[in-house]
């Protein structure tokens, strides 16, 4: 049997510091156009230009054309959740300043993690929607109670739909500010969408921290028994 694979050309693919951090920039789940990522990773167009072209060819990262303009994004979930794994062991970044410091704190209070809900908030639901018996945990992953299957009907998230997506259904992404899981797959997904539309969080433009709004803090206690300081 062959021992040979490709593990070591995307090993080498995220180990690039620029690489990687275009691909952390990614994980708020949106298309965004070259100079964008480049402005927001700081580094030079030229330079992300380059690396999205290698990404792309590797099948990490995808892009779409619109028109003149190219929207590059992250090639699927699996990819984010390895950057994500990624990030829970590497080292804190040194915070130099007053600015690092309040992004570090949004970052790590609520953000998204490609297409769900990361940080303590994400951990903080998960954890309730075990606790509140909406979902059942075992060592096989995570399973939707007829007891939640109930309540999400209720809060209109539609399980039928969800489940006939080609992808994982739900399962535990290790969140890696809270070293702790979070829920990941279709259904976080969903519910990532549905806290959306009911306006309880909004995506800020430059960067994956969510922000809960004042109908949010409400909700969120309401519903899920969360405090949000």
């Amino acid at each position: 049997m062959s021992t040979k694979s490709n593990v070591a050309m995307i090993a080498s693919l995220v180990s690039e510091p620029s690489r990687a951090a275009i691909l952390t920039v990614l994980l708020d789940g949106r298309f965004h156009t070259a100079s964008e990522l480049a402005h927001m990773a700081g580094i030079k167009p030229q330079t992300a230009s380059f690396h999205l072209a290698k990404m792309t060819d590797a099948q990490v990262v995808t892009v779409e054309k619109q028109g003149r303009h190219r929207y590059f994004g992250i090639q699927n979930p699996e990819v984010a959740r390895v950057m994500e794994s990624l990030l829970s062991i590497a080292p804190p970044v040194q915070i130099k300043s007053f600015k690092q410091a309040s992004e570090n704190e949004a970052i790590r209070l609520a953000r998204t993690c490609y297409d769900h809900l990361a940080g303590h908030l994400g951990v903080q639901i998960m954890d309730s929607l075990i606790n509140k018996g909406m979902l059942s945990e075992d060592q096989n992953g995570l399973y939707v109670t007829e007891k939640g299957e109930a309540f999400f009907a209720d809060f209109q998230v539609n399980l039928t739909q969800i489940k006939q997506r080609r992808r994982s259904f739900s399962h535990k992404c290790l969140d890696w500010s809270e070293r702790r899981h979070h829920l990941a797959g279709a259904l976080g997904s969903a519910l990532l969408d549905r806290l959306l539309t009911l306006h309880w969080i909004e995506r800020l433009p430059t960067t994956r921290a969510i922000r809960i709004t004042a109908d949010g803090k409400r909700g969120f206690k309401e519903v899920f028994s969360i405090e949000i300081g």
